[in-house]
Protein backbone atom coordinates (compact mmCIF):
# COMPACT_ATOMS: atom_id res chain seq x y z
CA UNK A 1 0.00 0.00 0.00
CA UNK A 2 1.41 3.53 -1.23
CA UNK A 3 2.05 5.99 1.79
CA UNK A 4 0.00 9.21 2.20
CA UNK A 5 2.07 12.46 1.43
CA UNK A 6 2.00 12.85 5.01
CA UNK A 7 4.08 9.69 6.05
CA UNK A 8 6.58 10.32 3.35
CA UNK A 9 10.12 10.81 4.86
CA UNK A 10 11.58 13.73 3.28
CA UNK A 11 14.65 13.85 5.63
CA UNK A 12 16.69 11.06 8.10
CA UNK A 13 19.74 11.61 9.84
CA UNK A 14 21.56 8.51 10.08
CA UNK A 15 24.07 8.13 12.81
CA UNK A 16 25.43 12.18 12.67
CA UNK A 17 28.21 12.62 14.80
CA UNK A 18 30.24 15.79 15.05
CA UNK A 19 33.61 15.82 17.38
CA UNK A 20 35.20 18.98 18.00
CA UNK A 21 38.38 17.47 19.92
CA UNK A 22 37.58 15.56 21.90
CA UNK A 23 34.71 17.15 22.68
CA UNK A 24 31.37 15.12 20.92
CA UNK A 25 28.77 17.56 20.09
CA UNK A 26 26.45 15.41 18.63
CA UNK A 27 26.77 11.39 19.21
CA UNK A 28 25.01 8.89 16.72
CA UNK A 29 21.67 10.83 16.45
CA UNK A 30 19.70 9.55 13.86
CA UNK A 31 15.71 10.39 13.31
CA UNK A 32 13.53 10.87 10.26
CA UNK A 33 11.03 14.21 9.47
CA UNK A 34 7.90 13.54 7.86
CA UNK A 35 6.90 15.61 5.20
CA UNK A 36 4.51 18.56 5.84
CA UNK A 37 5.08 17.97 9.93
CA UNK A 38 6.35 20.18 12.67
CA UNK A 39 9.16 18.58 14.15
CA UNK A 40 10.74 19.86 17.35
CA UNK A 41 13.98 20.09 18.92
CA UNK A 42 14.78 20.28 22.68
CA UNK A 43 17.19 19.77 25.17
CA UNK A 44 19.01 21.46 28.03
CA UNK A 45 21.90 24.67 27.15
CA UNK A 46 24.80 22.77 25.10
CA UNK A 47 22.72 19.72 24.06
CA UNK A 48 24.28 19.64 20.17
CA UNK A 49 20.41 21.00 19.01
CA UNK A 50 22.13 24.19 16.98
CA UNK A 51 25.27 21.72 16.00
CA UNK A 52 22.49 20.18 14.55
CA UNK A 53 20.97 22.85 12.69
CA UNK A 54 24.39 23.60 11.46
CA UNK A 55 25.13 19.86 10.65
CA UNK A 56 22.06 19.58 8.28
CA UNK A 57 22.81 23.24 6.66
CA UNK A 58 26.25 22.21 5.84
CA UNK A 59 27.73 24.83 7.59
CA UNK A 60 29.63 22.42 9.52
CA UNK A 61 30.75 19.09 8.18
CA UNK A 62 30.16 15.72 10.13
CA UNK A 63 32.67 13.42 11.51
CA UNK A 64 30.84 10.43 10.87
CA UNK A 65 27.48 9.96 9.74
CA UNK A 66 24.48 10.38 6.54
CA UNK A 67 22.25 13.16 5.77
CA UNK A 68 19.04 12.04 3.10
CA UNK A 69 16.85 14.08 1.93
CA UNK A 70 14.25 12.43 -0.90
CA UNK A 71 15.74 9.64 -0.64
CA UNK A 72 18.76 11.10 -1.80
CA UNK A 73 22.56 11.29 0.39
CA UNK A 74 23.31 14.95 0.42
CA UNK A 75 25.96 14.57 3.01
CA UNK A 76 29.01 15.88 0.85
CA UNK A 77 26.94 19.22 -0.43
CA UNK A 78 28.22 22.98 0.19
CA UNK A 79 25.48 25.27 2.32
CA UNK A 80 24.21 27.21 -0.92
CA UNK A 81 23.52 23.67 -2.98
CA UNK A 82 21.61 22.65 0.56
CA UNK A 83 19.95 26.40 0.04
CA UNK A 84 19.42 25.59 -3.54
CA UNK A 85 17.81 21.81 -2.78
CA UNK A 86 15.15 24.21 -0.73
CA UNK A 87 16.61 23.20 2.97
CA UNK A 88 16.16 27.41 4.64
CA UNK A 89 16.89 28.24 8.27
CA UNK A 90 17.08 31.26 10.43
CA UNK A 91 19.77 31.58 13.32
CA UNK A 92 19.98 31.71 16.78
CA UNK A 93 22.03 35.15 16.95
CA UNK A 94 19.96 37.12 13.86
CA UNK A 95 21.88 37.19 10.63
CA UNK A 96 20.47 40.25 8.76
CA UNK A 97 22.10 42.70 6.51
CA UNK A 98 21.87 45.74 9.20
CA UNK A 99 22.78 48.10 7.04
CA UNK A 100 20.43 46.95 4.26
CA UNK A 101 16.65 47.50 3.97
CA UNK A 102 13.87 44.86 4.45
CA UNK A 103 13.29 44.67 1.59
CA UNK A 104 17.01 44.60 0.09
CA UNK A 105 17.30 42.12 2.65
CA UNK A 106 14.55 39.44 1.08
CA UNK A 107 15.64 40.43 -2.48
CA UNK A 108 19.38 38.95 -2.03
CA UNK A 109 18.02 35.58 -0.85
CA UNK A 110 15.77 35.46 -4.02
CA UNK A 111 19.14 35.35 -6.52
CA UNK A 112 19.41 31.67 -5.71
CA UNK A 113 16.53 31.38 -8.34
CA UNK A 114 17.83 33.69 -10.94
CA UNK A 115 19.33 33.22 -13.96
CA UNK A 116 20.44 36.48 -14.94
CA UNK A 117 24.40 37.43 -13.95
CA UNK A 118 26.34 40.45 -13.42
CA UNK A 119 26.74 40.91 -17.53
CA UNK A 120 23.21 40.72 -18.51
CA UNK A 121 22.70 43.02 -15.59
CA UNK A 122 25.27 45.40 -16.16
CA UNK A 123 23.78 45.46 -20.31
CA UNK A 124 20.30 45.95 -19.22
CA UNK A 125 19.19 42.94 -21.00
CA UNK A 126 15.13 41.97 -20.70
CA UNK A 127 15.58 38.96 -18.31
CA UNK A 128 17.87 40.72 -16.08
CA UNK A 129 15.39 43.23 -15.75
CA UNK A 130 12.33 40.80 -15.55
CA UNK A 131 13.75 38.70 -12.64
CA UNK A 132 14.32 41.92 -10.96
CA UNK A 133 11.09 42.95 -10.61
CA UNK A 134 9.57 39.51 -10.08
CA UNK A 135 11.92 39.15 -6.93
CA UNK A 136 10.89 42.70 -5.80
CA UNK A 137 7.10 41.66 -6.06
CA UNK A 138 8.11 38.12 -4.37
CA UNK A 139 9.78 40.25 -1.93
CA UNK A 140 7.13 42.72 -0.94
CA UNK A 141 4.31 40.08 -0.65
CA UNK A 142 6.88 37.94 1.76
CA UNK A 143 6.71 41.59 3.64
CA UNK A 144 3.11 42.20 3.25
CA UNK A 145 2.81 38.12 4.45
CA UNK A 146 4.65 38.84 8.29
CA UNK A 147 3.16 42.16 8.78
CA UNK A 148 6.52 44.64 7.19
CA UNK A 149 4.76 46.08 4.56
CA UNK A 150 4.52 49.21 5.70
CA UNK A 151 8.16 49.29 6.61
CA UNK A 152 10.11 47.67 3.62
CA UNK A 153 12.49 50.81 3.58
CA UNK A 154 13.74 50.93 6.60
CA UNK A 155 17.12 49.70 7.50
CA UNK A 156 16.87 46.08 9.53
CA UNK A 157 19.14 47.25 11.86
CA UNK A 158 16.64 49.43 12.77
CA UNK A 159 13.44 47.09 13.70
CA UNK A 160 13.25 45.69 16.84
CA UNK A 161 14.22 42.40 17.65
CA UNK A 162 10.72 40.73 17.44
CA UNK A 163 10.13 42.54 14.10
CA UNK A 164 13.93 41.51 13.29
CA UNK A 165 12.85 37.30 14.21
CA UNK A 166 9.99 37.80 10.98
CA UNK A 167 12.24 39.76 8.59
CA UNK A 168 15.36 36.35 9.09
CA UNK A 169 11.76 34.09 8.91
CA UNK A 170 10.73 36.56 5.20
CA UNK A 171 14.32 36.33 4.32
CA UNK A 172 14.08 32.25 4.35
CA UNK A 173 10.90 32.05 3.14
CA UNK A 174 12.44 34.12 -0.11
CA UNK A 175 14.70 30.46 -0.86
CA UNK A 176 11.75 29.08 -1.92
CA UNK A 177 12.32 26.08 0.85
CA UNK A 178 10.64 22.64 1.15
CA UNK A 179 11.72 22.64 4.92
CA UNK A 180 12.74 25.49 7.35
CA UNK A 181 14.51 25.03 10.35
CA UNK A 182 14.14 27.70 13.07
CA UNK A 183 16.80 28.57 15.49
CA UNK A 184 14.80 29.12 19.08
CA UNK A 185 12.39 31.55 16.92
CA UNK A 186 10.48 33.20 20.00
CA UNK A 187 13.92 34.06 22.08
CA UNK A 188 12.78 37.70 23.53
CA UNK A 189 8.91 36.86 23.13
CA UNK A 190 6.19 37.39 25.83
CA UNK A 191 3.67 35.21 25.94
CA UNK A 192 1.14 36.67 24.12
CA UNK A 193 3.87 36.91 21.15
CA UNK A 194 4.23 33.67 21.61
CA UNK A 195 1.06 32.35 21.57
CA UNK A 196 0.94 34.47 18.04
CA UNK A 197 4.07 32.95 16.91
CA UNK A 198 2.60 29.67 17.26
CA UNK A 199 -0.14 30.08 14.78
CA UNK A 200 2.03 31.75 12.60
CA UNK A 201 4.13 29.18 12.18
CA UNK A 202 1.21 26.82 11.72
CA UNK A 203 0.59 29.33 8.66
CA UNK A 204 3.38 29.29 6.99
CA UNK A 205 3.36 25.93 7.46
CA UNK A 206 0.00 25.03 5.38
CA UNK A 207 -0.17 28.02 3.18
CA UNK A 208 3.62 27.09 1.92
CA UNK A 209 3.21 23.81 2.21
CA UNK A 210 6.59 23.41 4.28
CA UNK A 211 8.05 20.64 6.76
CA UNK A 212 9.27 22.88 9.96
CA UNK A 213 12.11 21.97 11.91
CA UNK A 214 12.45 23.84 15.39
CA UNK A 215 14.53 24.64 18.29
CA UNK A 216 13.03 26.11 20.90
CA UNK A 217 13.73 26.37 25.03
CA UNK A 218 9.81 27.15 25.75
CA UNK A 219 8.00 24.01 26.53
CA UNK A 220 4.74 24.87 26.34
CA UNK A 221 5.21 26.67 22.64
CA UNK A 222 7.05 23.54 22.00
CA UNK A 223 4.50 20.75 23.21
CA UNK A 224 1.37 22.55 21.75
CA UNK A 225 2.68 23.53 18.54
CA UNK A 226 5.01 20.30 17.49
CA UNK A 227 3.61 16.61 15.64
CA UNK A 228 6.53 15.05 17.37
CA UNK A 229 9.60 16.12 19.37
CA UNK A 230 13.24 14.95 19.59
CA UNK A 231 15.55 15.16 22.69
CA UNK A 232 18.84 15.81 22.73
CA UNK A 233 21.16 15.49 26.12
CA UNK A 234 25.14 15.97 26.10
CA UNK A 235 25.09 15.49 22.32
CA UNK A 236 22.85 12.10 22.27
CA UNK A 237 19.12 11.43 21.61
CA UNK A 238 17.00 10.45 24.38
CA UNK A 239 13.67 10.54 23.18
CA UNK A 240 11.73 11.35 20.46
CA UNK A 241 7.67 10.74 20.37
CA UNK A 242 4.74 13.16 20.05
CA UNK A 243 4.31 15.61 22.95
CA UNK A 244 2.72 13.77 25.33
CA UNK A 245 5.10 10.54 25.24
CA UNK A 246 7.88 13.36 25.55
CA UNK A 247 5.85 14.94 28.68
CA UNK A 248 6.10 11.42 30.50
CA UNK A 249 9.21 10.41 29.23
CA UNK A 250 11.17 9.72 32.77
CA UNK A 251 14.46 9.91 31.02
CA UNK A 252 13.18 13.16 29.24
CA UNK A 253 11.53 14.72 32.95
CA UNK A 254 15.25 14.54 34.75
CA UNK A 255 17.42 15.66 32.15
CA UNK A 256 15.26 18.92 31.22
CA UNK A 257 11.66 19.05 31.64
CA UNK A 258 12.13 18.77 35.66
CA UNK A 259 8.94 17.46 38.09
Amino acid sequence: MQSSPENTIILEAKKLTRRFGGLVAVNNVSFAVKKHEIFGLIGPNGAGKTTLFNLITAFIPFSSGELVYEGKVISQLKPHQIAGLGIARTFQNIRLFGELSALENVIIARHLHTKSNMITGVLGLPLAAREEENSRQKALALLELIGLSDRTEEKAKNFPYGDQRRLEIARALALEPQILLLDEPAAGMNNHEKHQLSQFIRDLRDRFNLTIILIEHHVPLVMGLCDRIAVLHFGQLIALGEPSVIRNDPAVIEAYLGD
